[in-house]
């Protein structure tokens, strides 16, 4: 974790944003498109899992998915539905209400966990999934462009 100067005199909370992926179909893998345009209240955009609902963006620490590789597990990027990895912030000892700024893009984290859908490929091969627990759900409140590379901060 970065620590940057913030209002409140605390270190700001950051990552780097290190894939941005989408899916046309619901149920696949999604795809590392390497930058995305992300729609208020919507969700990303040509992403299957954009709508009005809480769920318009789903976020996963890269760190997590290297610890699961490193158990053996051959999973590429947006392999468990995620749409934004990101190094260097743990998802799950976040709040929901959390919201985290990148450029112009705000987000706000709607949901812990999802339950891992029947017949998922990575717990077919190895006896569980980590986005019952690792991954995290955000509603946009701000649109704008999210590009491998930039910046996500807690706010």
């Amino acid at each position: 974790m970065t620590g940057n100067a913030s209002n409140c005199g605390a270190p700001a909370v950051s990552g780097k944003v290190l894939a941005v992926c989408i899916s046309e179909k619901r149920g696949t893998p999604k795809k590392n498109i390497h930058e995305a345009r992300l729609i208020e209240n919507f969700g990303i955009e040509n992403d299957a899992h954009a709508g009005e609902w809480h769920r318009q963006v789903s976020l996963l620490s890269y760190e997590k998915i290297e610890a699961f590789r490193a158990r053996g597990a051959a999973v590429e990027e947006g392999a468990f539905g995620e749409n934004l990895i990101v190094s260097g912030i743990d998802f799950r000892r976040l709040p929901e209400g959390t919201r985290f700024r990148c450029g112009e893009v705000v987000l706000e984290l709607t949901q812990i966990g999802k339950e891992c859908h029947s017949g998922c490929e990575i717990f077919k091969q190895m006896g569980e999934c980590i986005m019952p627990k690792e991954g995290v759900f955000a509603r946009v409140l701000h649109g704008g462009t999210i590009r491998e590379g930039d910046e996500l901060t807690v706010i």
